[in-house]
């Protein structure tokens, strides 16, 4: 049994980038060259994604989820449900004159 989820969001979700850092980073006690580093990145890629101009990619999302210990599941959905508001927003005027179909 499932409960759609009818209501639209109010707020942009918390990019990938924000909760590196404002949670990982200092529960790790990292640094952005630190993270770079211990993921073998360019600093200039991680402060992107640090400051939210950069999404999280799949290849990105494998090497946090293997530094951290979770999965890149878990920042690659942060990053769609980033993806998918921004998208809303964009085009929420042309979603609403859609109808929604029926089985016939």
């Amino acid at each position: 049994m499932s409960i759609a989820n009818t209501r639209p969001m109010q707020r942009r979700p918390t990019h990938p980038g924000e909760m590196l850092r404002e949670d990982f980073l200092p529960d790790y006690g990292l640094t952005a060259a630190g993270l770079a580093s211990a993921m073998r990145v360019s600093r200039q890629s991680v402060n992107e994604l640090l400051r939210g101009r950069r999404a999280v990619s799949p290849e990105m999302a494998l090497r946090l989820g293997k530094l951290f210990g979770n999965s890149p599941a878990f920042w690659l959905n942060a990053q769609r449900a980033v993806d998918l508001w921004d998208a809303a927003q964009v085009i929420k005027d042309d979603v609403a004159g859609i109808k929604t179909l029926s089985v016939a």
